[in-house]
């Protein structure tokens, strides 16, 4: 169990579509304990292989911070299944932008299929909150990011506060 680095805006790595997981080995059980480390040391409610550098379809979730009654999920090869007509648009950031938020409009209610780390099949119905982190991490193992959701003339400015950030932090 490792708290990993986690990748930020511009690694390559953000922008790949990864690649599905066959054998559901140790080594998968292992980055599925460390994206829950990563995770919880972040403050985050989900993080997917890829913002740790691994192009691998592999996503926590865990929304139970912030909802009553919410439980956390690993998914392998998750994808999904069925998304309600009826969105919401609610602020979202990223561990990968820190400090960038916006609000990005999804559908209110998903299903998403996948196996568990066990490598038994999972199916969750997800509305609120946990429908928003699977459907922002599944999102990552295509290579995109919340920004992607965003207006070209947003986004720009997101970007643009991005960088000036990133220049101050980097200031000595």
């Amino acid at each position: 169990m490792t708290v990993r680095a986690v990748a930020t805006l511009g690694a390559p790595v953000l922008r790949e579509e990864a690649a599905p997981v066959g054998e559901i080995d140790d080594e998968v059980h292992r980055l599925v304990e460390d994206l829950f480390d990563t995770m919880y040391a972040a403050r985050g409610v989900g993080l997917a292989a890829p913002q740790v550098g691994v192009s691998r379809r592999v996503l926590v979730v865990d929304v139970s911070s912030e909802e009553e009654g919410g439980e956390a999920h690993a998914l392998i090869n998750p994808e999904v299944t069925a998304a309600s007509r009826r969105t919401v648009k609610e602020v979202e950031g990223c561990l990968s932008i820190p400090g960038i938020e916006d609000t990005v409009a999804r559908p209110l209610r998903v299903a998403v299929t996948g196996r568990a780390p066990s490598g038994e099949p999972v199916r969750i119905e997800a509305e609120g909150l946990l429908a928003r982190a699977l459907q922002h991490e599944i999102d990552h193992l295509d290579g995109i990011l919340f920004i992607d959701h965003l207006s070209a003339f947003k986004r720009g400015l997101l970007l643009k506060k991005w960088r000036r950030k990133q220049a101050e932090d980097a200031e000595p």
